[in-house]
């Protein structure tokens, strides 16, 4: 009768008549939805299916997780979500929407918007920029401070559940060999040995919360002019309640894996400036490798039901697995300085430089802009009066930067500096913070003629520094003492610096006892 009671729905919600029009109703599905699109509307039906993670059995249970479905995106995506209609059967047997009749099936109601406005669409037609990543990155910083805390085991045991659920789902295809996933999964163990205490202290912190639980470029779209998270996991409150990291770390993984590496970085870097998060930095690699692991397993298991299109499966699931493999291979951390007069290019380099130092999703951007500004207790793109640029604030800057980089290069992780480092003091500090640590250390001074710096800084507009050509003036006037930093020409493009940074890095790596200043 389940069976039946769909299939009338089914056959209900495909005639236009249903939805007072003649136009044809387009649908798509899932492995547990139904979709159906007709003018302004799309209507998203529960599969009457019952797996280990999700029961949509009966026409009452869908119900429930149909109203919860639109509970929890309505806050993450307003106006796109617009309520449930039930169908149901009237006494002459036919099925209408929010009658008084027996209920027969659910549907979500949702406004239709352009699939191009998907940002996975997005990402192949190259249409994701940096300022609308910046912008999805703080929404999910927000979305996640708002998200419910969840105490119910440690955070070690949350990511240890993940990894059952992989070994199981490994188990049931014939991908991969068994010697090359008993590696695997020996190596994902070790992982979560060396990553316990933290994802334990996180949990006791309060940073396991009940997420998005899917957080890949598909389920972001352009609504309105802005990136909303939509189509979050309803059915199951274990999946979607993890570390707030691990969620985010699904679309890092995503953005590495699809070639967009830059902007992963991007979004991490602009995630935890945005919440105050970065103690768990050097778990990202790990828990990237799981969100990869997962799609190989999932992807794996449709091949024995794929027919023609098994061997691109099999491909696809093949480089989520190798770039499972390649993440979970610890890295060592560096350090790297970037020096340089305002106009010189400092932050421009420095973020075309991250993606390619460091574990994905590459090093963490320590700016001293951003610094400032957090320290005053404003938004990056807030000015600053002058009294916020006193010798003595400055000196706080470099002191906390100093520290923040201490801390990350300590856990394991990759460091780029970026500051103006006109003062020798300055840049003692960093280079006996490498000394201490024994950090691999290069540290590049941008060099550049003040008429290029004068029109860089008069053309600049937004952004988190406050220099002006007063700014600049006071410091082409000042004396940065002798510079032992490796000079680099600032005209040049920020993709030519930067390979000269990473060939630099390189010598660094033969010779780690003389660092490349």
């Amino acid at each position: 009768m389940i069976a039946e009671d769909q299939t009338a729905a089914v056959a209900f919600l495909s005639a236009p008549a249903s939805h007072g029009t003649t136009e044809p109703v387009e649908t798509m599905e899932t492995h547990i939805s139904r979709i159906f699109l007709v003018g302004g509307r799309a209507f998203k039906m529960k599969r009457a299916v019952k797996l280990p993670y999700v029961d949509f059995s009966t026409a009452s249970l869908r119900l429930d997780a149909c109203r919860k479905e639109v509970e929890l995106n309505a806050a993450t995506a307003p106006r796109l979500y617009l309520g449930v209609r039930r169908i149901t059967r009237e006494k002459d047997g036919a099925l209408t929407f929010d009658g008084r009749g027996e209920l027969v099936d659910s549907v979500v109601e949702m406004v239709r918007f352009d699939q191009r406005s998907l940002f996975d669409r997005m990402a192949v037609a190259g249409r994701l920029t940096r300022e609308l990543m910046t912008v999805a990155a703080q929404m999910i910083a927000r979305f996640h401070r708002a998200a419910p805390v969840v105490h119910e085991g440690g955070g070690a045991a949350n990511i240890a559940g993940v990894l059952r659920i992989n070994a199981a789902g490994f188990a049931t295809s014939r991908v991969f060999r068994p010697d090359e996933l008993a590696a695997f999964t020996l190596a994902f163990e070790r992982g979560l040995a060396r990553h316990a205490a933290l994802l334990d202290r996180r949990e006791a912190a309060g940073k396991v919360r009940r997420c998005h639980g899917d957080l890949h470029l598909r389920n972001i779209c352009l609504f309105e002019g802005e990136p909303r998270l939509f189509d979050c996991i309803e059915f199951n409150d274990q999946i979607a309640t993890v570390d707030t990291l691990y969620d985010l770390a699904f679309l890092l993984m995503d953005l590495w894996h699809r070639g967009f590496p830059d902007l992963a970085n991007l979004v991490m870097n602009r995630y935890l400036d945005d919440s105050d998060d970065e103690d768990g930095f050097t778990l990202l690699p790990y828990l990237m490798a799981i969100r990869a692991a997962v799609r190989a397993h999932v992807t794996a298991t449709q091949v024995e039901e794929s027919g023609e299109a098994s061997a691109k499966l099999v491909a696809e699931a093949r480089s989520y697995f190798d770039l499972a493999r390649s993440l979970i291979e610890p890295m060592p951390a560096r350090l790297t300085a970037i020096g340089g007069l305002s106009g010189s290019g400092k932050t421009t380099v420095a973020e075309t430089l991250a993606a390619q130092v460091g574990a994905p999703p590459g090093a963490r951007i320590v700016e001293s802009d951003r610094v400032r500004k957090a320290m005053h207790g404003v938004s990056a793109e807030t000015r600053l009066p002058r009294s916020a640029y006193r010798p003595e604030v400055s000196e706080k800057v470099y002191r906390q930067m100093a520290e923040r980089a201490r801390l990350l290069l300590a856990a394991g992780g990759s460091v780029i500096v970026d500051a103006v480092f006109d003062r020798l003091d300055n840049r003692d500090l960093v280079e006996r913070l490498a000394g201490d640590l024994g950090t691999p250390f290069t540290a590049v001074w941008l060099d550049a003629e003040p008429a290029l710096l004068r029109g860089r800084v008069a053309s600049r507009s937004g952004g988190p520094s406050d220099a002006n050509l007063d700014v600049l003036s006071g410091q082409l006037a000042r004396d940065s003492g002798e510079m032992g930093w490796r000079r680099i020409d600032a005209a040049r493009s920020a993709e030519q610096i930067a390979s000269e940074i990473l060939n630099l890095q390189q010598e660094v790596a033969r010779s780690p006892a003389q660092p490349t200043t």
